[in-house]
């Protein structure tokens, strides 16, 4: 776990610097502290909430059950059949940022008779109301999912969960299965109904996606997600939405603090046009290999035929090679014998 010195109150952090360096060709997983400094308030929401919803000072929009207060934004009210979300009216055009989200969901329902969650986005389609979490589906860009039900019977998983998805408009999210098909990685993360402040980082850099945690009113951050060769393009939005059906919760959004990395990029990186990419992820293998694992990370799946080849022939070959090594260690220890006699 990394320490956060100052982050994220309502306001500014300390005067501390605010990035370790950034070495060229390297990125590490390093929390920023919250400092102003590096802050792109344009694509921020900070109490007080300034510019939401206002002809004159456009930077946030909302829709759907959304309500505004002086303390926090409600996405939904713990009530059934609501969906809310908040956008940024900005499109972010940094290709290494980092995110922080200090957020809260809470309601009168008990165990697993709450629900659905929230979810923060960064993509290319903007206050468009949609079956997932409140939002749009076969969305093209980066999803968060806090999902705080489980839909699926049979998951192994231990809600409520954090996991991410990047879509390039062709896939749908299965809410039966939780996302599970097109979840690229997650983990479990116990952040209903907390006395105190949660929190949420999601670092982007150089192909690198990190999603943290500090929930437990430590002031550390905990490591959640950490996926290489991610693809996002610039100039997409920021939001977050939620929804509940027949379970509910109150899922409010108290600051989305968005600061921008200070990371070299390669000649060829910066020729690339950023704006033109298509959301994409490197992945060794498919999400849809992937089946639960109650630590929260992922196994392979099933063993088919072919697996179970190469896994015999792997076990056969490391016998022959004990059964050799060991021959040969016996007829030396027996050469060894006769000198003595």
């Amino acid at each position: 776990c990394l320490g956060r010195p100052g982050l994220p109150g309502p306001g500014p952090g300390p005067t501390t610097p605010l990035f370790l360096l950034l070495l060229l060709g390297s990125v590490t997983a390093d929390i920023t502290d919250g400092n102003s400094e590096h802050l792109k308030r344009e694509h921020s929401l900070i109490k007080p909430y300034q510019g939401v919803g206002s002809s004159s000072m456009p930077l946030w929009d909302f829709q759907g059950s959304t309500m505004l207060t002086s303390q926090y934004v409600r996405l939904t009210p713990d009530e059934r059949s609501k969906e809310g979300s908040i956008w940024n009216h900005q499109p972010c055009f940094l290709k290494d940022w980092e995110m922080h989200v200090h957020f809260k969901v809470h309601g009168t329902g008990k165990k697993n008779l709450h629900g659905d969650g929230i979810a923060l986005w960064y993509t290319r389609d903007r206050l468009v109301p949609g079956p997932v979490f409140g939002s749009k589906d076969n969305f093209h860009g980066l999803a968060i999912f806090l999902d705080t039900y489980p839909n699926d019977e049979t998951t192994e998983r231990v809600f409520p969960y954090i996991s991410v998805m990047v879509n390039n408009g062709s896939l749908s999210y299965d809410h039966s299965k939780d996302g599970r098909w097109t979840e690229l990685a997650g983990c479990t993360a116990d952040f209903r109904n907390r006395d105190h402040d949660t929190f949420l980082a999601v670092r982007y850099s150089r192909g690198r996606l990190t999603v943290m945690t500090d929930l437990e009113d430590k002031n550390e951050w905990k490591n959640c997600i950490d996926i290489t060769g991610v693809r996002l393009p610039t100039g997409y939005y920021f939001g977050a939405s939620a929804g509940t059906g027949d379970l509910s919760d109150n899922h409010d959004i108290i600051s989305m603090k968005l600061f921008q990395l200070m990371v070299e990029h390669t000649p060829d990186e910066e020729s690339i046009d950023w704006t033109k990419i298509e959301p994409s992820v490197n992945f060794l293998k498919s999400p849809k290999d992937n089946v639960d694992d109650p630590t929260g990370n992922f196994r392979s799946g099933p063993l088919t035929g072919w697996r179970v080849f190469l896994l015999l022939l792997c076990a056969l070959l490391g016998i022959v090679v004990c059964a050799v090594v060991g021959a040969v260690v016996f007829q030396k220890r027996q050469e060894r014998n006769k000198r003595f006699y």
